[in-house]
């Protein structure tokens, strides 16, 4: 087996994005005139998200067919970069919608299908609840779902549920009471059984509704329950595409808001070089250093998108040989992207202060905050550990582990 990758698919031009993107541009810059507010008082993002389900973002990726917007998976990400330049938070809070639709997408046609499908199109967001805390061993999974009184209810405590607080399902991941197979349930948030709480504590991604979700006999339809081993393959390399995107995003804002406070600068230093910050070779040379960063962080990201695409095409042509190789790719393409790509935007959030004076460090500006962001989304996986899996597969051709868990170990020895 080759662990090189084989060429890039044409499943995405540049020259394709504008006109998808013209339809949610306008509300991208909605949202980013009112995310540094939102950073400052530590405000849910609830009124962007609703922006978004209005113009019909969350089917960006259903078929046109059903009514959708048709995006192939380089088109959502490419849209997902600039959503994050406006606002990171918002990204982070659709990644478990977005996960949930490539999922659907995946699952052979049937009426439940066409259901989700049409759910997805009137506006209907997934949240994210599969982490759990506490007393859990590494493998095992707490929340349960059961029958009782002739349906299928959840009961249960997760973290991480990012999303979830804005969202109309959530994807739970749970095991079976009677059975002990893994699953996930799409349980609905608009009943008493579920109750969410805005309690993330990290000093980044403060907005992304990352808090806990609590399941008390919470119902479940019976066709809402999926076996966790038909999950679409490239499931964890999608969620990391989503990192690479919001922090090539990040960049972006980064890149743009160092532009606009060299412009406007009007202090200088007396060992300065020009009369002009904005005039000032040295400065200029910061910004043109930051600019390089974020560009490569940006098609980095991109490139990385490129073998889920054919995963995904792999799946719809029935070719397993061809899926597989593809989501061996898909793995590897965007662990390496992660490790990359993480470096060069954290490098960036911090020689923005290179090219500004003291002042910029000033909490009304809350510059911070790309920094922040990007620090807290590039310690979602472990970069150590990805890097050992990618090269692992350069020298020995060992396959990449497609899912992966944590909890508790068992510990050193007292």
């Amino acid at each position: 087996m080759n662990p090189r990758s084989t060429p890039a698919t044409a499943a995405w031009t540049p020259s394709e994005h504008p006109a998808l993107a013209a339809k949610f541009r306008p509300v991208f810059q909605r949202i980013a005139e009112t995310a540094l507010d939102r950073e400052r008082n530590r405000v849910l993002p609830t009124e962007p998200i609703q922006w978004l389900k209005a113009a019909g973002f969350g089917a960006v990726r259903v078929p046109t067919e059903h009514g959708g917007g048709g995006a192939s998976i380089p088109q959502l990400f490419q849209l997902l970069i600039e959503l994050s330049e406006a606002d990171s938070n918002v990204t982070q809070a659709l990644r478990g919608h977005f996960a949930f639709v490539e999922d659907r997408l995946n699952a052979p046609p049937s009426p439940e299908r066409e259901v989700w499908f049409q759910r997805f199109v009137q506006g209907d967001l997934v949240g994210n609840a599969w982490s759990e805390v506490g007393a859990v061993a590494i493998g095992d999974v707490i929340t349960q779902i059961a029958q009782k009184e002739g349906q299928w209810v959840a009961n249960g405590r997760k973290f991480y549920s990012t999303g979830s607080i804005f969202a109309d399902w959530i994807d739970l991941y749970a095991r079976r009471a009677d059975n002990q197979a893994d699953v996930i349930a799409a349980v609905s948030t608009h009943q008493s059984g579920v109750v969410q709480h805005d309690d993330w504590d990290g000093f980044g991604q403060r907005t992304t509704g990352s808090g806990t979700s609590v399941y008390h006999d919470a119902r479940i339809d019976p066709e809402n329950i999926f076996p966790f081993e038909t999950r679409f393959k490239y499931q964890t390399a999608f969620y990391q595409l989503f990192h690479l995107a919001t922090l090539a995003g990040i960049g972006r804002a980064i890149e743009r808001d160092v532009g606009q406070q060299v412009r406007d600068r009007q202090r200088i230093y007396s060992t300065g070089n020009a009369p002009q910050v904005s005039q000032d070779a040295q400065i200029l040379q910061v910004v043109g250093q930051i600019s390089a960063l974020v560009y490569s962080a940006q098609a980095i990201a991109l490139r990385a998108t490129l073998p889920a695409q054919r995963a995904y095409e792999a799946r719809l042509q029935n070719d397993p040989v061809a899926e597989k190789q593809a989501n061996i790719e898909a793995e590897i393409e965007s662990a390496q992207g992660q490790i990359v790509v993480s470096e060069l935007v954290l490098r960036a959030g911090s020689d923005l202060f290179n090219a500004l004076g003291a002042s910029a460090a000033s909490t009304a500006k809350a510059l911070d905050r790309h920094w922040r962001n990007a620090r807290t989304v590039a310690s979602h996986n472990p970069i150590v550990y990805k890097a050992r899996i990618v090269g692992d597969w350069s020298v020995n051709g060992t396959e990449p582990p497609y899912v992966w868990q944590i909890g508790n170990g068992p510990g050193r020895p007292r």
